[in-house]
């Protein structure tokens, strides 16, 4: 079996922290990555590696760093990427467990660095929000509204809120106009969580 070179926490931190290129992945499945990961550790499941590397990663020269959990995953990882032609693979010393020996924070759920910035810019910006029930109101009485999906259409086509339309969220500010063109209607942006409808709903503020 092929060897991989190994990077330490403290390596990998002046990397991020210095803004050098890096992709850090955590190889392990969604779950136990949302259990417990580095911050700026991104999902990358072993098990769809082949499926979504070169999306994912589009430069065969990007500098990777892989971490499991101690199931091995990574090593298996990196046999794969290097069989997909990357040439700059790393291994996380003593993967998560190394990393919060080194002294490493770690968080809990997905996508944490994008949600963390999406609750500072309501913060910053009091963005503007509507409850649940409020908006099943509006769209129960026949309201001049118009409900704008701002996550992916494979995710709408999961499950959405009925009447609403799908607007991923690069393309809000875009198209928002010829969905609502009257200046009078009350255009709601939603997701499945939050963050998006953050970012979206402040977006299309800022755009007027």
């Amino acid at each position: 079996m092929k060897s991989f070179p190994v990077r330490t926490h403290q390596d990998v931190r002046n990397a991020l922290l210095g803004r050098r290129e890096i992709a850090l992945l955590d190889v392990r499945e969604e779950d136990p990555h949302a259990q417990c990961h580095p911050l700026f550790a991104a999902n990358l499941p072993l098990s769809k590696l082949e499926l979504d590397a070169w999306t994912k990663l589009p430069r065969r020269s990007v500098p990777i760093v892989l971490l499991d959990n101690g199931e091995g995953f990574a090593q298996r990882a990196a046999t794969k990427l290097d069989a997909l032609g990357y040439t700059d693979i790393a291994l996380l010393e003593g993967g998560l467990a190394g990393w919060i020996d080194a002294g490493g924070e770690v968080f809990r759920d997905v996508n944490v660095p994008s949600k963390a910035f999406g609750e500072f810019v309501e913060a910053e910006r009091h963005t503007p929000s509507l409850t649940a029930e409020a908006v099943n109101a509006l769209l129960s009485g026949g309201e001049d509204v118009v409900v704008l999906d701002a996550r992916r259409f494979d995710e709408y086509q999961t499950m959405n809120i009925p009447g609403s339309i799908s607007v991923p969220g690069a393309e809000l500010a875009l198209r928002a106009r010829a969905l609502a063109p009257n200046p009078a209607t009350r255009v709601i942006v939603n997701c499945a969580g939050r963050t998006r409808s953050i970012i979206g709903t402040q977006s299309l503020v800022n755009a007027g």
